[in-house]
This record gives structure tokens, C-alpha cells and sequence, in this order.
């Protein structure tokens, strides 16, 4: 399936490499790799997230305080946020179709 970031998400997932590389050098690479698997996941199981009745799914980062939320469609996956777990809950409400 194919997989879409809405362009905040897509920010958002830029910025928190950059704040991990800044952190330690090689980090916001792992970052970046650690959100790979999850979109890779997503692609292949649509489903493998936690859901909820309106086609909302969220997987959770292993090493990284973030979580990949994504909105299903009949042919895609459309991520909508790339949240810190801990910072402000469900902002990304608004971006939802």
C-alpha cells in the first residue's frame, strides 16, 4: 500500500532528526531509520497499528519517544503526525480528512 505524509508530518519528522544529530552525531540517522521500519510496516500491515473506530492507527517508536500516527484510506496510508509521545496530545486531531 502506498504510504503519504501530510506535510507537517513530514516537518515534523525532519525536525526531529535534526534535533537528534544535533544531540549526538549518527542519532538523527538511527531516528530516521527507526521511522523507515514503521512506514515499511504500515505499507505491508495497514492494519498493524493500535486503532480506533475512524481508521486512525498509531505504532510506537522502539527507541524514540514518537509514534507514527496514520489515517487508512482504501488505497492508502496517509501519516498524519510524527508525535512525541509526552507533548501535547492529539494536536494533530485537525489534519485528519
Amino acid at each position: 500500500m502506498r504510504v503519504a505524509f501530510h506535510p507537517l508530518a513530514e516537518r515534523e519528522l525532519t525536525e526531529a532528526a535534526q534535533f537528534y544529530e544535533r544531540a549526538a552525531p549518527g542519532l538523527g540517522g538511527e531516528f530516521l531509520g527507526e521511522f523507515e521500519r514503521l512506514t515499511t510496516l504500515v505499507s505491508a500491515y495497514p492494519d498493524a497499528g493500535l486503532g480506533d473506530s475512524q481508521d486512525l492507527r498509531v505504532v510506537h517508536a522502539r527507541r524514540f519517544p514518537y509514534s507514527l500516527v496514520y489515517q487508512l484510506s482504501a488505497d492508502a496510508v496517509l501519516v498524519l503526525a510524527v508525535a512525541h509521545q509526552r507533548r501535547r496530545p492529539q494536536y494533530w486531531r485537525d489534519r485528519r480528512d
